[in-house]
Parts: structure tokens; C-alpha cells; sequence
């Protein structure tokens, strides 16, 4: 059973102080003090494949391995850069699967020992209306003998300053999980393939 729960609600406030100088004086005339909404989405599911396994085909950036598990969700991925982090990942989805054509992401880190990507979503296009940052990371830990659980989090900042009604925090949640249920059934269903 996955669990997600959102409406976490961090506020960053910036202070932006403007100085102007008069006769050698430094004279403080503005002070700014902007609110920032940030939203947090965590979403933990057990998987019933080891760490190993499913840290290779899903998160290790092998593109040609991941997208065989995602046959009939992912029609296409292209990626560019060396896939290192900064390079940016186009996903594209199969319109049977979803209403979502393209998913962009620019890798900021993998940590392989650690088990550990983070990502941010491209925000461009209709997102740029919604979306100022998305970024997520996700943790791929050891459930026992031939299984794992992924943590998962998503931090996203709106351009209009509030959090998304609980139902599309849970859209974005089971976004990215569909592409783990998928890999997971693929692998279950493969077992020796990707070993």
C-alpha cells in the first residue's frame, strides 16, 4: 500500500534591503519581506524486487534497459548531456496512459552508494503557468530478501504563491509511482532479465 500525504506547508522568506547613500550616509529607505508557499509531497511504497534490481533498471540512467520496462507507458526517451548531472531527460508518455505528452526532468544528483536521485522538473510550456520549481528525490532502500521500498519527495512552488488541492498533490504522487508500479510489474514478470 503506498502512502502519500501533502499540504506540508514551508514558508522561505527572503528580505531584500535597498540602500541608497546621501552625503557619506547609508540611509535604509525599503525593506521588502516576500512570502513563499512551498508544498511537499512524500509518497513511500514497497516494491517486490531487491534494491539492486530495481536501482539498475530504474534510476541508474541506463535509458535503453528503463524504457524496455516501461514498454506501452513510455513511448520514448531522449536524453541530453553525458547523463551526468544537468542533463535533461524527455519522456515521452503513450497517450493511452496518460494526459501528460512529455515529462522533462534535469538530473541534479545520483548517488549510487547512497541509492539516492534528485531531480527537478523543466518547467516550461503550460507548467510554466502553474509551476515556479519541482523537484524531487527519491531513495531506494532494502525491504528484506527480494524487495526494496522508495521514498519519495516532491517540493514544488507554485507561480500563484498556494499549494495544489490535496487531490492534484495526490496526482503528482501517483505520477511518479505509476512509473515504478510498471518497472516493478515488468520485473516481476522478468525476473532473470535485467539480473
Amino acid at each position: 500500500m503506498a502512502q502519500c500525504s501533502g499540504h506540508t506547508i514551508t514558508q522561505k522568506t527572503l528580505i531584500s534591503d535597498q540602500y541608497f547613500v546621501f552625503s557619506s550616509s547609508l540611509i535604509s529607505v525599503n525593506r521588502l519581506v516576500a512570502t513563499m508557499v512551498v508544498g511537499k509531497v512524500t509518497l513511500e511504497y514497497p516494491v517486490a524486487v531487491s534494491v539492486e534490481l530495481l536501482w539498475k533498471v530504474a534510476f541508474s540512467g541506463n535509458v535503453s534497459i528503463f524504457t524496455k520496462a516501461c514498454v506501452g507507458m513510455i513511448d520514448a526517451i531522449e536524453v541530453e548531456g553525458d547523463g551526468g548531472p544537468g542533463s535533461v531527460t524527455t519522456m515521452k508518455l503513450n497517450p493511452a496512459v496518460s494526459d501528460t505528452k512529455v515529462f522533462k526532468t534535469r538530473l541534479l544528483s545520483r548517488d549510487a552508494a547512497a541509492r539516492v536521485v534528485k531531480s527537478e522538473m523543466v518547467v516550461e510550456g503550460e507548467l510554466a503557468g502553474k509551476f515556479k520549481s519541482q523537484v524531487s528525490e527519491v531513495k531506494v532502500v532494502p525491504a528484506g530478501e527480494g524487495a526494496c521500498a522508495v521514498h519519495m519527495t516532491v517540493v514544488y512552488e507554485r507561480v500563484d504563491g498556494t499549494l495544489l488541492p490535496p487531490e492534484e498533490e495526490a496526482r503528482i504522487g501517483q505520477g511518479y509511482l505509476g512509473l515504478i508500479k510498471k518497472v516493478e510489474e515488468y520485473l516481476v514478470a522478468h525476473p532473470s532479465e535485467f539480473a
